[in-house]
Order: C-alpha cells, then sequence, then structure tokens
C-alpha cells in the first residue's frame, strides 16, 4: 500500500512564516528610510528654489557688499572710456575719449568726503558708511574730475539722501558765487599739476543714486585757466560734462550692475 503523499510531508511550520513576513516589512522600512534619507540629502545638495521676493534680498546683498570686496583699482579702473556726442562735434559721429585715472584717496568717513556741514548731515541721517573718492583727467590734461562713491544702507536711503542734496548745477558766474561751493563731494587733489591748485568743485557739481551708493562729482579746468564759469564756453562746458558724467556711470556700473538671479528651478520669474 503506497503511503498517502499529503499525509507523509511534514506540517508547516508558522514561525517561519512569520519570520518572512516580519524580514519583508524590515526591508520595506529600510528601503522607505533610504528614500527619506537621499531625498534629505538631494534637498541639500540640489539649488533651493527662492521666491522673488527672497531672490531680490539675495541680489541687494550681494550689491551693497560690492564696495568692500572690489578692490579700489576695480571700483575706479587706471582708465574709463567715454564719449562726446557728435552734436557737441557737429560732425556725423561722436568721438571716443579716455580718462585717465591721477589719484586714489583713503577711504574717509561721511563727514570729511564733502562739501559741507550740510552734506555730511544728511549722509550720516540716512545711514552712510563710508565715502570713497578717485580724480581722473582727461587725456590732454584741461579738465580735471573728482568722483565719490558714498555707501548708503539701501537704494531708499540713497534715493532719499540725493534728494536732500540735489544741487543745482554750479558755475562760477561770480566770485561771491564761487565762494560758495556745492553741497557734494570734496575733490581729491594730487601734486606736481595745476589741478592741485585749483579748487574745481567751483565749476559743475552733480549725484544721482545706483542701488544702495550715492555717485557724486566735480569737474573743471586743470589747466590755470583763468576762473571764467565754464558755461560761458559752450564746447568747454559739454566735455567737461562728458568726463564727468562718463566716469561717475562706470564707477555706478561696477557697484550697482544686477547680479544673476540666484538658481531656483521651478520657480516663476526665476
Amino acid at each position: 500500500m503506497t503511503a498517502d503523499p499529503q499525509a507523509s510531508g511534514s506540517p508547516p511550520r508558522r514561525g517561519s512564516r512569520g519570520r518572512r513576513v516580519a524580514a519583508l516589512i524590515a526591508l520595506a522600512l529600510g528601503l522607505a528610510g533610504f528614500v527619506i534619507s537621499a531625498t534629505g540629502m538631494a534637498a541639500q545638495l540640489l539649488p533651493r528654489r527662492f521666491s522673488a521676493a527672497q531672490q531680490q534680498q539675495i541680489k541687494n546683498w550681494e550689491i551693497a557688499g560690492r564696495w568692500q570686496q572690489l578692490t579700489a583699482g576695480q571700483i575706479f579702473p587706471a582708465s574709463v572710456s567715454y564719449q562726446l556726442s557728435a552734436l557737441v562735434l557737429q560732425d556725423a559721429t561722436p568721438l571716443n575719449l579716455n580718462a585717465l585715472r591721477v589719484a586714489i584717496a583713503p577711504q574717509s568717513g561721511c563727514g570729511t568726503g564733502v562739501t559741507t556741514a550740510a552734506a555730511a548731515s544728511v549722509l550720516r541721517r540716512d545711514g552712510c558708511q563710508a565715502v570713497l573718492r578717485a580724480t581722473y583727467v582727461d587725456a590732454t590734461g584741461s579738465y580735471v574730475m573728482t568722483v565719490g562713491v558714498a555707501v548708503l544702507p539701501s537704494p531708499a536711503a540713497a534715493r532719499k539722501a540725493s534728494q536732500s542734496l540735489a544741487p543745482p548745477r554750479l558755475t562760477a558766474a561770480s566770485q561771491s558765487e564761487a565762494d560758495r561751493l556745492a553741497a557734494g563731494i570734496l575733490v581729491v587733489r594730487y601734486h606736481g599739476t595745476a589741478g592741485a591748485m585749483y579748487d574745481y568743485s567751483r565749476q559743475i557739481s552733480a549725484s544721482f543714486p545706483a542701488g544702495p551708493y550715492l555717485v557724486m562729482y566735480a569737474a573743471g579746468y586743470a589747466d590755470s585757466r583763468p576762473r571764467v564759469p565754464v558755461a560761458a564756453d559752450h564746447y568747454s562746458d559739454k566735455e567737461m560734462t562728458s568726463l564727468a558724467v562718463g566716469v561717475a556711470q562706470s564707477v555706478a556700473g561696477t557697484l550697482a550692475a544686477p547680479p544673476a538671479s540666484p538658481h531656483c528651478p521651478g520657480t516663476p520669474g526665476c
């Protein structure tokens, strides 16, 4: 008589099945933990996603620190290109010129880098941290200008300071007027030229905000010519202004240029 196949087998072991179930559960939990861990690591390694407000804060922070991160030679390069318009020249094409740096002043406080106590008061009121200055001449040595940067805590503070200073264009129409300097940048003198003797801030002076910086300039003659108002000479007026504005805009562009947007994939407007 043959044996019953079912009867000849060993009875099933319930403990073995439980161990397999437990192993599968442990494996599932392990995989879940790995996924969570990998997700956390990816969140740390992959670029963050910034909102539009956060992006702007990061950009503002980067621009506000440039005056400390850049060297004086980067802020005030040895040579700056500027242009005299074709209209002034009565020609078909403008004239490309170069301004040459002749001096960089040490960093100064907000009370010593400007012409008047009123200007210093405005800058201090709006949170000025420092004033940076440098002097340039045109290629012929006929005109000289000082460009200055007042470091403010924010673009709003720079705009407020600019509106408070905002002097009218200054010309030495008479000696009495020449004795009154505009509220603006104090010129940086340099030795060995007539520019060291002439108070050229008596000719043109202006300022404008650029990000958290207030950019100021003063320009005048540098070749010992009589102290006549530059407005009396149309060509000199335009060339001097082109020099001053060209250098000032170059400095402003270096300090306040918008940085690249923070990397934030998937964020609208990024």
